[in-house]
């Protein structure tokens, strides 16, 4: 981004990008709703790059504008909705893990044993 730039240039791309992680946002919600974790995981980090082009602007006056303050009440929910199914999802995702583990030991350990199941009764 150029060093100087006009307020008015500043605003409009502080709008572009806003809008564009509004509509990242709906795109994650809408990922992780299909359970896409995968797609979920590549949006996430150009989430992040949009917050580090917002934070480099040379001036934040876009926030005080009733047009950023909508946004940021559409992306509040969505957000809050987000960060629950994604935890769900962890949570789940690290349950299932902990199943194939415990099941993977107790197969390893039939293993060793398996001389009892060779045995003729």
């Amino acid at each position: 981004m150029p060093e100087k730039m006009s307020p008015e240039k500043v605003t409009a791309e502080a709008r572009k990008l806003w809008q564009t992680y509004l509509s990242l946002t709906h795109e994650l919600l809408k990922f992780i709703d299909k359970k896409d974790i995968d797609m979920f995981l590549t949006l996430v980090p150009q989430r992040t790059q949009l917050i580090e082009k917002l934070e480099a602007l040379p001036s934040h006056e876009y926030r005080q504008l009733d047009e950023f303050k909508a946004i940021a009440e559409e992306i509040k929910p969505l957000d809050k909705e987000i960060m629950y199914k994604a935890r769900a999802w962890l949570n789940k995702s690290k349950r299932q893990n902990s199943v194939v583990r415990s099941y993977d030991l107790s197969n390893s350990m039939l293993g060793r044993s398996s001389v009892a199941f060779n045995r003729r009764y």
